[in-house]
Parts: C-alpha cells; structure tokens; sequence
C-alpha cells in the first residue's frame, strides 16, 4: 500500500482544505461565514439566478439554499426579483453592499493564495495552473452528459474570473 502522504488525490485534497481554513481564517475578520461567502462568490459570478440554479451549484438543496438566501435578505446583501415572464420564478441578486463584500473578500483570497504559492516562482505557478486546468478538463469530460457539459461551460466562463496572475484564487 503506498504512503497516502504521497497519493496525489490525498495531497490535492489536504492542499484545498487547508486553503479554505486559511482563507476562512482570513475572512471571519470580515464578519461572514463560508457558506455566506460562497453564496456571494456564486451570484457574483452569475447575476439573477433562480433558487434552483444556485442550490444546484452550492451543491446543496433547495431548501438549504432558500434558508441561505433568507439570512442574506435579512443582511441586505440579496435580493429576490420575480422574473418577468414567470412570477413563480425568484432571481437573486446582490445588492450594492454585497459586492463591496465580495471585493474585500476577493482581496483577501488573492492574499491567501499569494501567501500558498509564495515558494514558487510566476513560472512554477504557471505550470501548476496548467496542469491543474488539464486535469480539470479530462475530469469534466469524462464525466459527460449534461452535468459534464453545464461544467464545461461554466469552467470557460469562470476561467478568466478564477485567475489571478497565473494563480488560482478559492
């Protein structure tokens, strides 16, 4: 049996863990809790989706999601729009003060990746970015079918969104 500590699907996993604890560290001075931040990196991304869309990439349930969205109404950091053409349909959007959240919280992920990939050189995390994204692609597609596809295209449009400076940001 080899040594987990070299598997690399133990190290991804612990390295990705210990990004979020640092960066949940870093952000609970900003007085908001993971599942908030995720929420608000999430609608930021896509403006207006529907409590389905966004309880499906929290990957969460519905109500789950519903109880989220309620909190962050009661902070004025969301709000719920009915579409137009379908009443029973509720976007959610963030409100001004959200998206001053969000940029701090932004700051502050790119600080915490910084601080991880401070050992590496711009062309080390380059490649590390690449090699990353390779694996990321053969994954989406071996997953195939329609989630496989909705990852797809959500991995080109967040691609430029999820990179900074050759980093990837949580």
């Amino acid at each position: 049996m080899p040594n987990t500590d070299e598997y690399i699907g133990v190290v991804i996993s612990d390295v990705a863990r210990l990004l979020r604890t640092e960066f949940d560290r870093r952000v609970r001075r900003l007085g908001i809790t993971r599942a908030q931040w995720l929420v608000l990196t999430r609608l930021h991304r896509r403006p207006g989706a529907s409590l389905s869309e966004l309880a499906e990439m929290m990957e969460v349930e519905k109500a789950t999601a519903g109880r989220m969205i309620d909190r962050l109404v009661a902070n004025g950091w969301v709000e719920r729009r009915t579409q137009r053409d379908d009443r029973r349909v509720k976007r959610v959007y963030l409100t001004a003060d959200a998206e001053r959240v969000h940029k701090r919280i932004w700051r502050v992920a790119e600080a915490t990746v910084d601080a991880a990939l401070g050992d590496l050189s711009g062309r080390e995390s380059r490649q590390l970015m690449d090699l990353l994204q390779r694996i990321k692609a053969t994954l989406v597609s071996a997953n195939g079918g329609e989630a496989g596809r909705k990852a797809a295209a959500g991995a080109a449009g967040k691609q430029a969104a999820d990179r900074h400076n050759g980093r990837i940001v949580p």
